[in-house]
């Protein structure tokens, strides 16, 4: 047997049940829009099928095929790269503003673009972020119910099982993605249930501490992260502004908040890779001061990383801190998933660029402005890499620079 029957497997079903009903969890009459890689189609029928069950408008899909992106870098002009479909961003736009779901599809081979010239690579990575700022915006302030789910592409199958073949290694990663997901559970939707509940002890317990910043220590990394002020900590399942309870993530193991956007320094190492718009970049090392990157390398990837950082002025500055402790499901299967999706899901992780407005206190009634005030960041990027590990240790500092214990070695004290 050189595939796999999609059709046949009732874990594909259930991951795309669950999808509709708890991570977007699609409203009656409520239409959504998918985006995936075109391989991924035997999930997006599944999710279409669930979707119009639960009421759904109309389902759209967009799909992005890996061999058209190919083509671009290898014959296309330079000017190409400084363009990007502002139109395609500005309707998704529309379609948020009229209360369309947005679920998104990853499974890309992450190292698709390793090859490519970097200076094409990052040119065409600004020209996105700037063009798809409308649709970031309404996605950081959590305007609609939104979810990110995976599918085992195979490329993506083979850089995280290299020694198999390519039908096993699909069928491992399959595997791997519906465990994460607790799909291969008998009732998906009551475990998400109880790992909600076992998440908002985690935020109940840190929205209480209310700590003024969090001191990171461990191989390579000494860096304190100050908190923005009326900061709340978020995990799991969360109400979007139209009212909507979704889990955006599954799988999702984190609690994050908002870092002020002036307040971060020290230095940090990360300790797994980050895969970049088809770039993986490995072993980050950068020192902040005053909140701002000042130093910054990496062994692999460096001129795509650099030119990240120099996006806009927020990019250099951090828009989200999230806790993960080492022995999450993720982390304890030994996989390097190559892929932001599970790997932030393994480790703590800083994200640079756009803070999430919602992780304030009424952060759904604050201006722009308002969140800025606060030491949100603003920026044209989010982009989430690790530094967790099993060494990690992690205390919490109030405004008289008292320490509360929050991880030791990896772990909640």
């Amino acid at each position: 047997m050189t595939e796999i029957n999609w059709d046949q497997s009732a874990e594909l079903d259930k991951l795309a049940a669950l999808s509709i009903k708890t991570g977007v969890a699609l409203q009656p009459g409520q239409d959504l829009l998918i985006t995936a890689p075109i391989e991924a189609a035997p999930l997006v029928r599944r999710l279409a099928y669930h979707a119009y069950k639960a009421g759904a408008g109309i389902v759209t899909p967009l799909y992005t095929d890996p061999e058209v992106i190919l083509a671009r870098y290898r014959h296309a002009p330079k000017a190409s790269f400084e363009k990007a479909t502002e139109w395609l961003f500005e309707g998704m736009a529309v379609a948020f503003d009229n209360n369309t779901a947005r679920l998104a599809v990853v499974g890309d081979d992450p190292m698709l673009l390793a090859d490519q010239d970097p200076e094409d690579v990052g040119q065409a990575n600004k020209a996105v972020s700037k063009a798809s700022s409308p649709i970031r915006e309404r996605i950081t302030r959590f305007d609609i119910n939104w979810n990110i789910i995976a599918w085992p592409g195979k490329s993506w199958a083979k850089r995280v099982f290299p020694d198999l073949t390519d039908y096993e290694a699909q069928l491992s990663l399959a595997e791997a993605i519906f465990a994460a997901s607790r799909v291969d559970q008998p009732d998906p939707i009551s475990a998400w249930v109880e790992h909600n509940k076992r998440l908002r002890e985690r935020t109940d317990w840190l929205n209480e501490k209310n700590f003024a910043a969090l001191h990171f220590y461990g191989e390579g990394t000494d860096l304190t992260v100050g908190l923005a002020e009326d900061h709340e900590w978020m995990g799991g399942a969360s109400v979007a502004r139209n009212g909507v309870m979704c889990n955006p993530n599954i799988p999702s193991e984190e609690v994050f908040t908002t870092p002020h956007a002036l307040k971060v320094n020290g230095y940090v190492k990360s300790t797994k890779p980050l895969s970049h718009q088809g770039t993986l970049i490995e072993d980050i090392s950068v020192t902040f001061k005053d909140g701002v990157i000042t130093e910054a390398r990496a062994s692999k990837g460096e001129e795509v990383f650099l030119k990240l950082l120099d996006t806009d002025e927020g990019a250099r500055r951090l828009g989200e801190v999230a806790l993960v402790p080492h022995g999450s499901p993720i982390s304890q299967s030994n996989l390097l998933f190559y892929n932001t999706l599970f790997d932030e899901n393994a480790a703590c992780h800083i994200a640079l660029g756009q803070c999430y407005s919602k992780c304030f206190r009424n952060g759904d009634k604050l201006s722009a402005e308002e969140v800025i005030e606060r030491g949100g960041n603003s920026s044209m990027i989010h982009v989430d890499w690790m530094i967790g590990s099993e060494s990690m240790n992690i205390d919490g500092l109030d405004a008289e620079g008292n320490v509360t214990p929050v991880f030791r070695n990896g772990e909640w004290a």
